[in-house]
């Protein structure tokens, strides 16, 4: 996972295994560590929208995204 700041927003990518990297999402700061907007990336219109209905912290934000572009990630035992 990369994160790079601009102005108020944090872009997250995923790297894959194979070294491409995947854009996964973007967070807009929201005046406080707790007031984050979220946007999904969407690959069909390569840009990011808005999602004004997610309320859930930023690491269940990352959880979604995760699993809507690469699906669950089960831990090996």
């Amino acid at each position: 996972m990369d994160v790079r700041y601009r102005g108020q927003f944090a872009y997250v990518t995923g790297e894959l295994t194979d070294g491409d990297q995947m854009p996964l999402m973007r967070l807009r700061y929201g005046g406080s560590a707790h007031r984050w907007g979220t946007a999904i990336y969407v690959a069909s219109s390569n840009s990011y929208e808005s999602q004004v209905w997610f309320s859930g912290s930023t690491e269940e934000a990352f959880d979604f995204v995760c699993d809507i572009h690469i699906g669950t990630i089960t831990p090996k035992p």
